[in-house]
C-alpha cells in the first residue's frame, strides 16, 4: 500500500485543487475519509478480492452516467501490461485496462457528465484514476480535454500523455476538492464530474478519456461530523436538541416495548399455537421496499433469507453463474432442491439497484408469457436485496455467439430464438393491460432454457405507457437509459422514449446474431468498428444480397428496417414477428427441398 495513498504528502505543495476557485485543499492524516463511490469507468465490476489486496469493491459506471454519448473501450486483457511502481499502484490493473471516451470524431460541443448523490455541507474528495493504452495516441497533445466538477473547472488543460511524459499504460490520477453547500433545508445533491473536448485545442483526436472514479466524504476531525460547522453556540443547541431527542426516543420505545409484551401474553394459547403469522418476529425490509406496491401480489412468492442461503450454499462462489452491475447470479434450489432457480442478490448496501429493484417485481410478478424469463419470487432482509427467477440452462444469446467456447449455433437456432425473443417484445408492447417499453434490449438479457426457447430477462429499467385505445405512438418523456450500441438514436438525441426504441434495439441484436460479433468494437479498422453502419454499407455496396441465400437476405431487410432512424419508419414488433415467421417458413422449404445443406455454416461479411 503506498504511504500516501488517500492523505497530502508533507512536501506536497499542490495538495488538491478546490472546485470553483485556485485555493489548494490539503488532506490530512488526521482527517477520517468515508468512502462513498468507487466506479470502473466502461468496465465492469471489480469484486473485494480481484482488487490490489486492499479489498475494495469497484462499481460499474452505467448507473451514474447522465450523458451517455461516450462508449466503453478496453485495451485487451494480457497484451500491454500495466506499468506499476509505488507512485502509481493506485488501484486493479483492470480500471486501467478500461475506460469510457466517445469513440467518435464529431463531439466537440458534447460532453460526458457522471452525477453522484451526495449530502450537503460537506467536503467531497474527488479522485479520477486516467491511463492512456490507446496506440494512436502517441504524444503530448493528441489528446487534450477539460475536466469539469459541479460545472466549474478544475483541468483547462487534461493531457494524459503530458502527465505521463508520453508514456503509454502508465496509470496516473488526479485529486479534486469540491464543497457541496445546499441551498435551505435541501440535505441532498449531485456532486457531477464533467469531461469534454478543448474548445480550442487542436489536438489530433477530439474526445475525451477517463478510467475510474473515487469519492470520499472528508471530516474535520476522527469521525464522520460536519467538516465546515457553524459557530459554538449553534453547535451546542444542536447537541442539546439531539441529546432531548435521543433520550425521548428511548422512553418511549421502553413504554412501547412493554406494551406489545403484554398484549402478545395476553393472546389466546391457540393462537400462539397456530403460529398466528401477525404475531411472529419479522425482519424488517427496507422501509422504501415497504412502501411498493410489488407487495400485494399474491403470484410472487416472499423467501426468506436464510431459506435463500440454503439454496446457495450460503452464497457459495462456486454456485456463481453471472456478474452484472447489480452483484452476482447464483445458481440455487429451492422446495427441497426438486427445483432449480437463478438467484440474483444486489450488492450489500447499495441504493443503486433499489428503484430496478422493485420495478424488476412489479413488472413479472404481473406478467406471465412463454418467452419472458419467469420471476419466482423475492426476498428483502435489511440491506438485502434478492430476486429468484426460474433457471435458464443455456444461459444469454451472447454465449452461443461469440467470446465463448460454445458450439456456434444452427441459423434454424438462431431463428427460432430470434422469433421466440420478438414474441416476447410484441407481447410487451400490446399483449399486457399496459404497454411496457423494455428499454434495454441487448444479446446479454434474452436467456436460453433448456429446450432452446428465448426469454427475455432484467425488466429494471422498463418503462409503464398508457392502455387501451391511447397505445399507438406512445411518447414517454425520461432519462437515457440503455446500453451503448443498442441505443435508438432518436430517443438518445430528443429523449422521448417510445416502443420503436424498443424495435431499433431488437434490430441490433438481429445483426448481432446475424454476424455473430458484437454492436461495437474498437480494435479494427474505424469502417467496421460500429455493427449498423457497417452492414448497412454492405449492403449499400451490394457486398450481401448477391451472395447470401434467400432467407438471409429476407432476415437482414427486417434488421435494416428495425434500425431506420425515424421511429415512425420502423416497424413494430407485431411486423417483425410476422416477418421472422416468413422467414422461418422460406427456411424450412429449403431444409425439405434439401437445399439448405450449408445453412448451419457460419455465415460472415467479407469487405475485401
Amino acid at each position: 500500500m503506498p504511504p500516501f495513498l488517500y492523505y497530502t504528502k508533507p512536501d506536497d505543495q499542490q495538495s488538491m485543487r478546490l472546485s470553483g476557485g485556485n485555493m489548494q485543499f490539503p488532506v490530512q492524516n488526521d482527517s477520517a475519509l468515508e468512502t462513498l463511490y468507487r466506479a470502473n469507468a466502461g468496465g465492469r465490476q471489480i469484486p473485494y478480492d480481484k482488487d490490489t489486496g486492499m479489498f475494495r469493491y469497484w462499481d460499474q459506471d452505467n448507473d451514474y452516467l447522465e450523458r451517455e454519448r461516450s462508449t466503453s473501450i478496453s485495451a485487451g486483457f494480457g497484451l500491454d501490461p500495466i506499468y506499476r511502481d509505488d507512485q502509481n499502484y493506485f488501484a486493479p490493473d483492470e480500471v486501467y485496462m478500461t475506460a469510457r471516451n466517445y469513440g467518435m470524431k464529431e463531439t466537440s460541443k458534447f460532453n460526458v457528465t457522471w452525477e453522484f448523490e451526495v449530502e450537503s455541507e460537506f467536503f467531497y474528495m474527488v479522485r479520477l484514476h486516467f491511463c492512456e493504452f490507446d496506440e494512436h495516441i502517441e504524444k503530448a497533445g493528441d489528446r487534450v480535454f477539460q475536466i469539469f466538477i459541479n460545472d466549474a473547472l478544475v483541468e483547462s488543460v487534461a493531457d494524459v500523455m503530458l502527465w505521463t511524459k508520453s508514456q503509454r499504460n502508465v496509470p496516473v490520477h488526479r485529486d479534486y476538492a469540491a464543497s457541496m453547500q445546499g441551498k435551505g433545508s435541501l440535505k441532498k445533491l449531485n456532486l457531477s464530474i464533467k469531461l469534454q473536448p478543448h474548445p480550442a485545442a487542436r489536438s489530433t483526436y477530439r474526445d475525451v478519456l477517463l478510467n475510474g472514479i473515487e469519492i470520499f466524504k472528508i471530516s474535520g476531525s476522527n469521525n464522520l461530523r460536519d467538516s465546515n460547522p457553524s459557530s459554538s453556540r449553534r453547535n451546542r443547541e444542536k447537541k442539546i436538541r439531539i441529546i432531548s431527542l435521543v433520550v425521548g426516543s428511548a422512553v418511549g420505545f421502553i413504554l412501547l416495548s412493554l406494551i406489545v409484551l403484554l398484549a402478545y401474553f395476553q393472546l389466546p394459547r391457540a393462537a400462539i399455537k397456530e403460529g398466528n403469522s401477525r404475531w411472529r418476529p419479522k425482519s424488517v425490509p427496507t422501509s422504501e421496499i415497504n412502501k411498493s406496491s410489488m407487495l400485494l401480489s399474491d403470484q410472487c412468492r416472499c423467501f426468506s433469507i436464510s431459506e435463500v442461503k440454503a439454496a446457495t450454499n450460503n452464497f457459495d462462489d462456486s454456485l456463481i453463474i453471472g456478474v452484472g452491475g447489480f452483484g452476482n447470479v447464483y445458481k440455487g434450489q429451492i422446495d427441497n432442491g426438486s427445483v432449480v432457480v437463478a438467484i440474483k442478490r444486489l450488492r450489500e448496501g447499495s441504493q443503486q439497484g433499489l428503484k430496478e429493484f422493485q420495478t424488476e417485481i412489479e413488472m413479472l410478478s404481473q406478467l406471465r408469457h412463454r418467452h419472458l424469463v419467469s420471476l419466482i419470487g423475492y426476498s428483502t432482509n435489511r440491506n438485502e436485496m434478492i430476486l429468484v427467477y426460474e433457471f435458464m440452462a443455456h444461459g444469454t444469446v451472447r454465449d452461443h455467439l461469440y467470446e465463448s467456447d460454445h458450439r456456434p449455433l444452427s441459423w434454424h437456432q438462431r431463428l427460432e430464438i430470434c422469433l421466440g425473443a420478438a414474441r416476447g417484445l410484441h407481447y410487451l408492447h400490446t399483449g399486457a393491460k399496459n404497454t411496457i417499453i423494455h428499454r434495454d434490449i441487448k444479446s446479454t438479457n434474452i436467456l436460453i432454457d433448456e429446450n432452446w426457447m428465448a426469454k427475455i430477462s432484467d425488466f429494471g429499467l422498463s418503462k409503464i405507457g398508457p392502455s387501451g385505445m391511447t397505445r399507438s405512438n406512445i411518447n414517454i418523456s425520461t432519462v437515457v437509459k440503455g446500453s451503448i450500441g443498442y441505443l435508438d438514436p432518436e430517443y438518445y438525441m430528443c429523449q422521448r422514449l417510445m416502443e420503436k426504441s424498443d424495435v431499433y434495439s431488437f434490430g441490433v441484436v438481429l445483426l448481432e446474431v446475424l454476424c455473430g460479433r458484437p454492436p461495437i468494437i474498437r480494435a479494427v479498422e474505424r469502417q467496421q468498428q460500429n455493427l449498423v453502419e457497417w452492414v448497412r454499407r454492405c449492403v449499400d455496396e451490394n457486398k450481401i444480397y448477391e451472395t447470401v441465400d434467400p432467407f438471409i437476405k429476407e432476415y437482414t431487410k427486417i434488421a435494416l428496417q428495425c434500425l431506420a432512424d425515424d421511429g415512425n419508419e420502423r416497424p413494430s414488433m407485431g411486423d417483425v414477428m410476422l416477418g421472422l415467421e416468413s422467414v422461418m417458413e422460406t427456411l424450412n422449404r429449403a431444409k425439405k427441398a434439401e437445399l439448405g445443406g450449408a445453412l448451419n455454416e457460419e455465415i460472415t461479411f467479407d469487405e475485401g
